[in-house]
C-alpha cells in the first residue's frame, strides 16, 4: 500500500523522520512497516509541499484516550527517506483540480489534503501513487 503524510518538517533533507501521534484519514490508519510513503512539508508551517519519498520502518497505533467518544485514529511512524522530489507539488499546483468527481490523481490529492487542510496521513489510490512517482 502507498501513503502520504502532510506534516511540519523542520529538516527537509534528513535521512530519516519520526512523526508521533499523527492524525489519519482516508485509510491512513492502516499504514505499516514496509509501506511506501510520500512526504509533504505542510504549507501551514511554511513548507513547500512534496519533498521526499520514503519507506516506513515502524508504525504503531496510538492508544485511544479513555472516556473520549469521538477520536480520529492516530499513529506514530518512522520513515527512511529513499528519494528527494525533483519538482514542486503543493497547494498552488493542486488548487485547479477541484472537480471532486473527475477521477484525476491531482483531484484526489487536492481533496484529501487541502479540502480540510489539517496535517494527516492518507492512503493513496494506485493512480495517485503513480502520479506522485513522476516527481522523482
Amino acid at each position: 500500500m502507498t501513503y502520504a503524510i502532510k506534516v511540519e518538517i523542520k529538516n527537509r533533507r534528513a535521512k530519516s523522520f519520526t512523526f508521533d501521534r499523527q492524525k489519519t484519514m482516508y485509510g491512513g490508519r492502516k499504514i505499516a512497516e514496509g509501506d511506501t510513503i510520500y512526504l509533504f512539508a505542510s504549507e501551514n508551517e511554511g513548507g513547500p509541499g512534496l519533498i521526499a519519498r520514503g519507506i516506513v520502518t515502524s508504525a504503531h497505533a496510538t492508544p485511544r484516550i479513555p472516556g473520549v467518544e469521538r477520536q480520529t485514529p492516530r499513529v506514530s511512524i518512522t520513515v527512511k527517506r529513499t528519494a528527494l522530489a525533483k519538482r514542486r507539488l503543493g497547494r498552488g499546483e493542486l488548487k485547479p483540480w477541484s472537480n471532486w468527481n473527475d477521477g484525476r490523481p491531482e483531484t484526489e490529492l487536492n481533496f484529501k489534503y487541502y479540502r480540510q487542510a489539517t496535517n494527516k496521513i492518507i492512503g493513496l489510490s494506485p493512480k495517485a501513487a503513480a502520479f506522485l512517482r513522476r516527481f522523482f
